[in-house]
């Protein structure tokens, strides 16, 4: 049986990464997250809320 491996073949580089989200999808995120943290009354919740909300805002600041 021969070996299938071929390891001479050139060795590509990695594509270039493309963003997940655009800053229009992040800025309704947030909007999302202001919105239910309205509503909350778990404590917990909120302050996680409060931290994801943050953590988007440094990459897309408020223009507000």
């Amino acid at each position: 049986m021969s070996d299938t491996t071929n390891t001479d073949a050139p060795k590509s580089e990695p594509g270039r990464a493309r963003a997940l989200l655009s800053t229009a999808d992040m800025k309704l995120l947030r909007r999302a997250l202001e919105s239910h943290a309205r509503t909350t009354e778990d404590r917990e919740e909120l302050a996680k809320i409060n931290a994801l909300h943050h953590r988007l805002g440094t990459y897309v600041p408020s223009t507000e």
